[in-house]
């Protein structure tokens, strides 16, 4: 940690950016010295925030730093990624199009995108537009994403949505709220389909243009790349480290639907601007969608569970999704909202359009602490200033409390496997993960997934056929446990993976991966 980090999140620095008006408005939460605070306590290098207003930019500032190595700070230039924040623009790119008269929500998927297969033929051909934005597809929550993350992913989204079909589902359709990030791949698909230019592209020309944003969900000019932050995962152990797969280098991710677009702070300003103007019908020139589709979007679609910390905090009855949007009543206002969670960078923009309030909260850490004390804060202050506190101190004894939870019980095995390690390495592939190669050195075994470059680990002996999974990077997932399957001739024929834990449960991200033997 740099002596010019330390005199940052301490308060000595201050903030870095500009404020909208000559003097910030004292009504505003202290975030000179809240913003800091979480900082520090969350380890987290740096943040950027903007606050809107009726209609006017009450704060738009940057804190602490952006690149650890260098000491350089953020400001509200700084470029994040927004993470799932990016399903917004998603959604928005859909209603565009609807507001055109080129597709209708309710359309089916399949008129579009004929490839659409899941694993219900029934279902595939019920499947609409509105079904791919509002997370009730019948599948488990995450299903998928072993083609997206670890980051680069070696997927193609024409192959994400082709691999949809070997996903199974784990509810009946449109009864349970599951978060999917591979339908929203398949959202951009559809619509640059029916556009007629990639998707990326598309938003652009239809979204950022129009607003005056320079966000980026396709590639990014090299001279946008001197002001990024870097992302970093924080240990008692290591300290910061950096994860570079995660990095902003001007490269297009393939999620960028789902969770990769790249803005800044002040980039954020004129969306806010422009969605809560648009809430009240004071629809400009060019906006890039009408009312009536916004309001399709803060819609309730599909209803989520109400945790009792929901309940305790912020008195919320009703959660729901809507399209590209979580929503709530908080304080008896609806809150329309929705964060970012990526390894290295988190993302959290809220909108309560009654009061005509809108603020968005980046930062470049993966402890979410610093990104839930500075909303809270922000919440309260408006909503329910006479319940406001020390969030930063709130949330870190919630986090102290759970870390002395006693730890889940991991499998005891005997640490020996009943054949020669060379029995078990060769080829092995799956219908829709790929290729995985199994391979002996001096060391032992390697694993390495022929799409996913990052995905590679050591297989650690457990018992009779089975292996502890180690992955090189530990942030990629947690441990794994590998099953090999054996022939009457004890020849070794394929294997599947789980979750290293003695109850792994049926949903984890492997569920569907049946590797065989080439």
């Amino acid at each position: 940690m740099t002596l010019r980090y330390l005199l940052c999140v301490l308060g000595f620095a201050g903030s870095v950016g500009v404020w909208a008006n000559t003097n910030p408005p004292a009504a505003l939460p202290d975030l000179a010295q809240l913003v800091p605070a979480a900082l520090q306590q969350f380890d987290t290098p740096g943040m950027a925030i903007a606050v809107v207003k009726d209609g006017q930019v009450l704060h738009l500032a940057g804190f602490g730093e952006r690149d650890l190595a260098t000491g350089a700070l953020v400001d509200s230039e700084t470029y994040f990624r927004l993470a799932s924040v990016s399903k917004a623009f998603t959604a928005a790119s859909v209603a565009i199009l609807v507001d055109e008269g080129k597709l209708s929500w309710d359309d089916k998927v399949v008129q579009y995108l004929p490839q659409f297969r899941l694993q219900d033929p029934w279902v595939t051909a019920e499947f609409t537009i509105r079904d791919l934005l509002s997370q009730r597809s019948g599948l488990a929550g995450a299903a998928g994403d072993s083609m997206i993350w670890p980051e680069p992913s070696g997927f193609s989204r024409d192959e994400v949505v082709h691999n949809l079909r070997y996903l199974t589902p784990v509810s009946s359709f449109r009864t349970q709220y599951a978060y999917s990030n591979v339908l929203y791949i398949t959202a951009a698909e559809l619509v640059a389909k029916v556009a007629g230019e990639p998707w990326q592209d598309f938003v652009a020309k239809r979204i950022f243009a129009p607003l005056n944003m320079q966000c980026f969900a396709g590639e990014q000019p090299a001279n946008l790349l001197e002001n990024v932050a870097q992302p970093y995962r924080f240990s008692a152990e290591e300290g910061f480290v950096t994860i570079p797969r995660n990095a902003i280098d001007g490269k297009m991710l393939m999620s960028a639907a789902a969770g990769g677009i790249v803005c800044r702070a002040s980039d954020l300003v004129p969306w806010l601007q422009f969605l809560l103007a648009q809430y009240q019908g004071k629809t400009a020139a060019g906006a890039p969608f009408s009312q009536t589709q916004l309001l399709q979007m803060w819609a309730p679609q599909t209803l989520m569970a109400v945790g009792s910390n929901d309940r305790e905090l912020d008195q919320v009855n009703f959660a729901a999704y809507g399209l590209g949007w979580r929503m709530a009543d908080m304080h008896g206002v609806k809150v329309v909202h929705h964060t970012g969670t990526l390894s290295g960078f988190q993302a959290h923009l809220v909108l309560v359009p009654e009061q005509q309030l809108g603020f968005v909260v980046l930062n470049n850490g993966s402890n979410s602490g610093a990104r839930q004390a500075v909303v809270q804060s922000l919440l309260k202050h408006y909503l329910a200033p006479d319940q406001q506190q020390d969030w930063v101190a709130f949330y870190a004894a919630q986090q102290q409390r759970a870390a002395g939870r006693p730890a889940a019980a991991q499998p005891v095995g005997t640490g020996e496997v009943l054949l020669a390690l060379q029995e078990y390495a060769g080829n092995y592939i799956d219908n829709w993960f790929g290729g995985m190669l199994i391979a002996q050195d001096a060391q032992g075994l390697s694993l390495q997934s022929a799409r996913m470059i990052n995905l590679q680990g050591r297989l650690e002996p457990f018992a009779d056929h089975s292996f502890i999974v180690r992955w090189t990077d530990p942030n990629v997932a947690g441990p794994a446990l590998i099953h090999f399957q054996l022939n009457n001739r004890r020849q070794v024929t394929g294997f599947t993976l789980e979750p290293y834990a003695v109850e792994p449960g049926e949903r984890h991200s492997y569920r569907d991966m049946r590797f065989r033997r080439q």
